[in-house]
């Protein structure tokens, strides 16, 4: 019986050892947003009481966000937290919504994130030979590293990606989505909210909470199951 399950206990490491390269990679990136928060925060006080504006310093700003955009793209596909057309799709069943989501894979998302990974490294090769600089001012700083985030963030959300198609075919198999790596989310913070709240017995904060937890498990690939079918045998 254990070769039985060597092949769906391989499909479920391989998605979460990618799960977990993506977590890591969007929480490192993360960070940036702090840096981002303290560069700006510099720069208006220069700004607006030194009046010693920095004039690099939008080009600055747009690397890190830029970088922090795109670094933390696998992560949030690994979240399963893209943007999609939930009034159709939350309603399918999930070899439906499965078999939905392979072929706007193979469609949509393979060639091209592969036209993003192609063209990333055309660009930033470019950028590292000719030591390419920012032409928005006359200091712009250098922007081959920049560049070189391209392919870098498109390979990562390419290998999410392998990590997605696997999901797919294995809830094709069994009917089921395999579970996700869990992370702190909205949830968390209302749940934090109410309980803390003088003003929301145990009864509504119950209520709430099931509200949102079902909002959260149907974006993230979950059945929503009706009435009927529930009470079936």
């Amino acid at each position: 019986m254990a070769g039985d399950f060597s092949t769906p206990m391989k499909a479920r490491n391989l998605i979460r050892a990618i799960d977990e390269v993506s977590y890591w990679s969007g929480k490192t990136f993360a960070w940036l947003i702090l840096a981002l928060t303290l560069v700006v925060s510099v720069e208006v006080f220069k700004r607006y009481i030194l009046n010693a504006p920095t004039a690099w310093i939008y080009d600055f700003n747009n690397m890190l966000y830029g970088t922090l955009f795109m670094m933390c793209g696998a992560y949030t596909l690994a979240q399963g937290a893209h943007v999609r057309a939930d009034f159709v799709y939350v309603y399918l069943r999930p070899r439906a919504q499965a078999s939905l989501d392979l072929a706007l894979y193979f469609l949509f998302f393979v060639p091209g994130i592969l036209g993003l990974i192609y063209a990333g490294y055309d660009y930033a090769s470019m950028s590292w030979r000719i030591g390419e600089h920012s032409t928005v001012t006359a200091e712009g700083p250098p922007v081959y590293h920049f560049k070189s985030v391209i392919p870098i963030a498109g390979a990562l959300v390419m290998l999410q990606g392998v990590a997605e198609i696997v999901r797919c075919i294995e809830c094709l198999r069994t009917g089921a989505w395999p579970s996700r790596l869990s992370d702190v989310e909205e949830i968390d913070v209302i749940d934090t909210q109410l309980s803390k709240s003088e003003y929301v017995d145990e009864e509504s904060r119950r209520v709430a909470m099931d509200s949102a937890k079902s909002i959260d498990e149907a974006a993230r690939h979950r059945h929503v199951v009706d009435e009927t079918e529930r009470k079936k045998p």
